[in-house]
Formats: structure tokens, sequence, C-alpha cells
């Protein structure tokens, strides 16, 4: 049986279903918030699935870029009253200014030294974002000025709906970035990285240069999505906007649970992950402390043994036992 024609079209059956979901539920209020938080946190994945899975770099601090993004286009709307938009454009050239410079003293880090020099530099940019209350709140917080008739023009809606189709055309954009990555000379010298850095040194890469430029796209990504989670949320403090484990950690598991480096796996594993979340919280929480984050971990401990590989591979192994 010739597969080719279904994995063609398939991606374009996806994108057609995620748009007519909002119209299919009946429950448009708490389910279509859940389902918009979702497409965002797999955007963020795959930004972070550009060093993290091509080029094997495991960053625990991407949530210093998010948090970048979303401080950056607040405190321009509210002190100039600037667009959002044109605060996207601002967050992902400090975004992945930042990135850049972060490369520069960690890209000979290799292993868990690299993933805990990103970890030390997400806590640096929260404790700077506590203390300097004069520009970002501090521990209060940073509150995006709501007005009901603003619309798109700054990016503000009554209804949950539009920002869920921000967010699928953010996921959209940062899918499309990936695979053309991926499927580029950029892409190939990742790879050559992620399998050996020294052996792609020897055959002619420049291991600096290849994981710099990485970095600075991933990061100025993820500054976008920053903006658009203000937006939508209109409240962030340090604690959640650079959060280690609601951030950092989430995006990783996110890519790892869904199948690490692959075009699909972001969204297959913010799927699985955030839905899985709200469920043990909602019928676990009650019961007593800790039972959710217990059954969340036990879950995910024992998908990883049963496939390290992913959610994408144990799909795509299902799909080849049914075809015998």
């Amino acid at each position: 049986m010739n597969t080719q024609p279904i994995q063609k079209y398939c991606p374009l059956a996806l994108f057609i279903l995620l748009c007519s979901i909002p119209w299919l539920l009946t429950d448009q209020g708490y389910a279509i918030r859940v389902l918009t938080l979702l497409l965002l946190f797999a955007a963020m994945a795959q930004s972070w699935n550009i060093v993290g899975g091509l080029a094997n770099q495991i960053s625990l601090g991407h949530a210093a870029f998010f948090g970048i993004g979303a401080y950056a286009s607040t405190i321009l709307l509210i002190r100039f009253n600037l667009s959002p938009w044109l605060g996207i454009l601002v967050a992902m050239i400090l975004a992945g200014l930042t990135g850049g410079l972060l490369s520069l003293p960690t890209m000979k880090l290799r292993g868990h030294y690299f993933a805990l020099a990103t970890l030390a530099f997400g806590e640096v940019m929260r404790a700077i974002a506590n203390t300097w209350s004069s520009v970002t709140g501090g521990p209060v917080g940073i509150s995006v000025p709501f007005s009901p008739n603003a619309g798109l023009g700054m990016m503000q809606f009554k209804s949950t709906i539009p920002y869920y189709f921000m967010m699928l055309a953010a996921l959209t954009i940062t899918t499309f970035i990936f695979w053309k990555i991926s499927h580029s000379k950029l892409g190939y010298e990742l790879r050559a990285v992620k399998a050996n850095v020294d052996s792609a040194e020897v055959i002619g890469i420049d291991t600096t240069r290849t994981k710099i430029i990485a970095s600075v796209i991933s990061a100025a990504l993820m500054g976008a999505c920053g903006v658009l989670y203000a937006q939508f949320n209109f409240f962030f403090d340090p604690d959640s906007a650079f959060s280690l484990v609601g951030i950092s950690i989430r995006v990783a598991l996110i890519c790892i649970i869904g199948g690490i480096g692959t075009v699909f796996g972001p969204l297959i594993g913010a799927c699985f992950l955030l839905p899985l979340e709200e469920i043990f919280n909602a019928f676990l929480s009650g019961k007593g402390a800790g039972y959710s984050q217990l059954a969340y971990g036990v879950i995910l401990i024992g998908i990883i043994l049963l496939e390290p590989r992913g959610l994408t591979t144990l799909f795509k192994q299902a799909v080849q036992r049914i075809k015998a």
C-alpha cells in the first residue's frame, strides 16, 4: 500500500481539523481556553525543538526568552502605547540577541553542564525581574491594560476564539520554520553536531556558528510566544514568566514525550501532557496533597521507559503493526 499521498495530505487535514475545533465545541469557555494554551505550549516546544531536538542542546533556560518577550511588549504597550504586533518584533530582536549572547560563553559546554548553565541564566533573569520593580513591577507583577474595543490592532478580544487562532498561527509558523531548518543545510549541520561535535568540526562545520544561529532563531520564536501569552493572560509576574518548572522544563518535557527532534512531536506531546495535567488536577487534587503530581509523574516515567523516543515513535510502530 502506497502511504505517500496520506503522509502528504496529513498536515493539511490536521490543520483543517484544528481550525474546525472551536466551531465543534459546545463549551467555548474552559475547553477553548485549555486548547488555546495547548497550542501556545506546542509552539513554545517547537521553538525549543530547534536547539534541543536538532542539536541536542538541552536548554533549561528558555523561560528567560519567554519572559523577555512578555515584559518587552507589555512595557512598550503601557509606556508608549505601542501595538503588541510591533512589540512582537521588538521582543524577537531582544530575545534573539540575548540567545546569541548567551551562546557565546556556553557553546563549548555539553550535556548536563550546558543544561545547568542555561538553567542558571533563567534564574538570574527571574531574580532581575523580581528586583527591578520600577520597570517590571517586581513580585507584584504587571497587568496588560485591557480595552474592550481595542480589537485586532492591539491584539485584544472579548472572546477566546481569536486568541485560539492566533496560537494556531504561531504553531503553524514555528512548525514551518522547524521543518525548513531541518531540511536545510543548517539542519544537516545541527544533526552532525548532535551526532558528534568533534567529527562535525573535522569535516569542516563551524559548530560555534551553527549553534549560535539555531539559538538565536529558537530564542526569538520563544520571545514571540511570550508576547502572545501576555496578551492572552493579561497578567504575569516574574515567577510565572520566568518559571523553571512551568515554562523551561515543561516545554522540554513536551518535546521529549512527544518525540524530540520530530516535526509533530511538540504538538503530540502538548496534546498528551496538558489535558493530562488538567484531568489529574480536577480529579485528584482534592484527594490529597501531591496525588495529582504523583500520578502525572508515574505516567511520564512509564512512557519514557516504554519508548524513550516518545509518542511519535510509538504511533509509527503501531501503524507498522497494523499494516503487517
